[in-house]
């Protein structure tokens, strides 16, 4: 039998660039200083001159990094906080968790990003924030939903945890994801483009305030030590995540290149298939495709398909929010946000990480193809 391909390859990346990780972990080890070291900073930087903003700043998770924005908002229990019903459901726990009401609007059926022409009617007097997500690494239509908000002075928060290093041509000017929002998240998984060895993210903001509320936020709510003046929690970015990240950041641009490369191949190897839906590229956007995910119908026949046959794949994601068990409270029912619903049936990811070869990827698209033949 053939060796099975992952989904992601971690220890393949790993291999790539031991040498630059190992030494930058054993300078923590030696230096023992685990909390807030001088990677931190660093690191912060990094990503806010990557991402073109004026703050970075560290935090514990990807979900953290949405939630303690939201936190400046001070939200009470009846506040709504738009954001899409097809996407991870950390973006809509963070506004439950932060006091806030998730309100869910459909996404489009070309980029599963939020739909803008859907976004107006989502908006009512009790809207203090809205959360686009740039699903899979393609940033959503920033400039469409940017204009609407501005003309009701609600936030944009966006929700960049998959599109470090993603940008989109805005007016004829490249914009970062994270550039242009009031705030946005990153974060930092494992199988992220940019992943640490655990868990970690990063808060982007323009805006002096809400850097200064999050650094205090992220540290029980005080910057001096054993003085608070508001609760906060402790979400703190680990010396050593941030360390492995600085040694990895150098790498990400070639990353991206690569899997665009790997993408572009897919595409070009499925179209005009009459069952293979390759993901739509939106022209205005430089996608770094964090996941590649086709749609296809007998979706969970395929899967089974591809892991029979030693192929990684995975459905992300499998249940629309407004019909998660979680937020069954909202009212919300089958047939409520179509498109949503209609992705979680027929998506699914297959490996395009920059260490996949072309005769991997060649044994990928065979056995697919073969599936429909």
């Amino acid at each position: 039998m053939s060796a099975k391909i992952p989904l992601a390859d971690l220890a393949a990346q790993h291999a790539a660039v031991r040498d630059a990780v190992m030494p930058a972990v054993e300078a923590v080890i030696q230096r023992q200083q685990f909390i807030m070291g001088p990677e931190v900073g660093e690191l912060e930087r990094a990503i806010a001159t990557l991402s073109h903003v004026r703050h970075a700043i560290g935090c514990a998770s990807g979900t953290d990094a949405l939630l303690l924005p939201l936190k400046t908002l001070g939200l009470k229990p009846d506040d709504e906080v738009i954001t899409p019903a097809f996407t991870f459901p950390g973006t809509a726990l963070a506004v439950h968790n932060a006091g806030g009401r998730p309100v869910f609007v459909d996404v489009e059926r070309s980029t599963m990003n939020l739909d803008p022409a859907l976004l107006e009617a989502a908006i009512g007097p009790k809207t203090r924030a809205i959360i686009p997500v740039h699903l899979y690494g393609q940033m959503a239509a920033m400039e469409d939903i940017l204009a609407i908000a501005a003309r009701r002075g609600i936030p944009v928060l966006e929700d960049a945890a998959q599109a470090i290093g993603a940008r989109r041509n805005m007016a004829g000017t490249w914009r970062m994801a994270g550039e242009t929002g009031w705030a946005a998240t990153l974060s930092f998984f494992p199988t992220k483009n940019l992943g640490a060895w655990g868990d970690g993210g990063m808060i982007l903001t323009q805006n002096d305030e809400v850097a200064e509320r999050v650094r205090r936020l992220r540290v029980h709510g005080g910057l001096r030590k054993y003085h608070y003046e508001e609760v906060g929690t402790n979400s703190r970015l680990d010396t050593l995540q941030a360390a492995v990240l600085l040694a990895k950041l150098p790498f990400l641009a070639g990353w991206s290149a690569t899997r665009r490369d790997r993408a572009t191949w897919y595409t070009a190897r499925f179209s005009g298939h009459a069952e293979i839906v390759p993901p739509a590229v939106d022209p205005r956007n430089e996608h770094i495709f964090h996941q590649y995910c086709i749609r296809v119908p007998r979706r969970d026949a395929l899967m089974e398909h591809l892991v029979g046959r030693g192929i990684g794949c995975a459905v992300y994601y499998p249940l629309a929010l407004h019909l998660q068990p979680c937020f069954s409270h909202l009212g919300y029912r089958a047939g409520s946000f179509p498109e949503s619903e209609a992705a979680t049936r027929e998506i699914l990811a297959i490996p395009v990480y920059p260490e996949l070869t072309r005769d991997q990827q060649e044994r990928i698209a065979e056995t697919i193809l073969g599936f429909f033949s």
